[in-house]
């Protein structure tokens, strides 16, 4: 099933008697027992890298690896590179 997506001016419409039904309900009756915990939320703020808005320089260089490990890094198809890259920021963040 794909997305459905709506602006303001497609909303399906809502009838009276939908809104009188829902404003009927009193708050202790509404079944919350699905919403998380507040403790088991993670609020710290999203840095930079985690909201892909960290665009570093990239920098040309050349390296010697062993051939297996390029064979298992091309065998994803296209963008190799942009994978070792990944996995070496991944170890770099995880050193810190």
């Amino acid at each position: 099933m794909g997305m459905v997506s709506y602006t303001f001016e497609t909303l399906p419409k809502v009838s009276q008697e939908e809104i009188d039904r829902v404003t009927a309900i009193k708050d202790e009756d509404i079944d919350c027992s699905d919403i998380p915990d507040l403790s088991t939320l993670s609020l710290r703020p999203r840095s930079a890298v985690d909201r892909n808005l960290y665009k570093p320089i990239k920098v040309a260089l050349t390296c010697r690896l062993d051939a297996d490990i390029v064979a298992w890094l091309k065998q994803g198809g296209k963008g190799y590179q942009t994978r070792l890259n990944a996995i070496l920021r991944q170890v770099m963040m995880h050193s810190r």
